[in-house]
């Protein structure tokens, strides 16, 4: 027996490597390309008085499962992305370079080409680099036609500007800043309601919030929140100083058509949905007031609620 007659084609990892140095040229930053042992990234830190690396490390749930029954994977890499910088810029920093981690059951190109595809796409959205990754084949852990997938994001900020959401106090304004959907969190509780033929709605990748967090970056902004598994709820809590407290006001939310349905089909209660979903909602900036028309004029974003003294929690009204 060889290692391909147990389920592992060296050779087929070889040529995925390969097409995707093929996809990726030239990138900010990044020394040697791809397919080392380890990937180099050059940084000017002469640019900075005090310079923080901050890094996030995510997946995109068993969003995969409607991937791969769907048979469409792109989106799956611009998600993977997106659930890395998004964090990264939640503590007010920049995105650097970004790697992967898929894993299969079976080595399948065609899909993993896909998944590349959408990864490059977020990380050219993100203006970060893509540094590398791993590859894997484990056909005792994951069927056939079955994978995984993770990434791993490094950026940088300005100790200075670190947002911890420590600033936070009454009077402050909660922005909302759109989401394309139900992203990438909630996903168990989804194939529980919505059933096959799943609709390709499921599949609308998670916004990228980069480039509108650097418009505005300059600004007084107290607390950012990009809201992921946890909902609305739980990821704007876990911002709060102590002895403060957030009320969002439901009526200002522009709630898409997909919640409304789960909600309804799976006769959810309404706090369970903001405590799973986004409820239309992907990123939440918590501002000075006197910053806040600046930043409404800056990006597509809307007033969602205020910050109150209280004891530390969240209020839908």
């Amino acid at each position: 027996m060889d290692y391909q007659d147990a389920g592992v084609d060296i050779e087929k990892g070889n040529i995925f490597v390969e097409n995707i140095r093929k996809k990726i040229k030239f990138q900010k930053g990044v020394m040697g390309g791809i397919g080392h042992f380890s990937g180099f990234f050059k940084q000017d830190f002469s640019l900075y008085k005090e310079p923080i690396l901050v890094s996030s490390c995510d997946g995109v749930g068993t969003k995969v499962k409607i991937a791969q029954r769907l048979n469409n994977h792109y989106s799956i890499g611009i998600d993977l992305v997106a659930m890395c910088v998004n964090d990264i810029i939640a503590a007010g920093g920049v995105p650097l370079f970004f790697l992967d981690y898929l894993a299969f059951g079976r080595l399948d190109l065609e899909i993993a080409n896909k998944i590349i595809d959408g990864i490059i796409e977020g990380c050219n959205e993100a203006e970060c680099s893509l540094l590398g990754g791993e590859t894997a084949e484990m056909p005792d852990v994951y069927e056939k036609g079955e994978y995984d997938c993770a990434g791993f994001c490094v950026g940088i900020v300005e100790k200075e500007k670190i947002i911890t959401g420590e600033k936070i106090k009454k009077g402050d304004i909660i922005i909302g800043i759109p989401s394309s959907g139900l992203h990438s969190n909630g996903f168990s509780l989804v194939r529980k309601i919505i059933k096959e033929p799943y609709p390709e709605e499921l599949l609308i990748p998670t916004k990228i919030y980069v480039k509108d967090f650097l418009k505005v970056a300059d600004f007084s902004i107290n607390g950012i929140s990009h809201i992921t598994g946890g909902g609305l709820i739980e990821n704007i809590k876990r911002l709060l100083p102590s002895g403060t407290r957030a009320i969002i006001e439901k009526k200002s939310l522009n709630t898409q058509e997909i919640f409304l349905k789960i909600q309804k089909d799976g006769n959810i209660p309404e706090m369970e949905m903001f405590k799973t979903f986004n409820m239309g909602i992907g990123l939440c900036l918590i501002a000075d007031k006197d910053d806040v028309e600046k930043i409404l004029s800056s990006i597509p974003s809307y007033i969602i609620g205020r910050i109150e003294d209280g004891e530390k929690g969240i209020a839908i009204v």
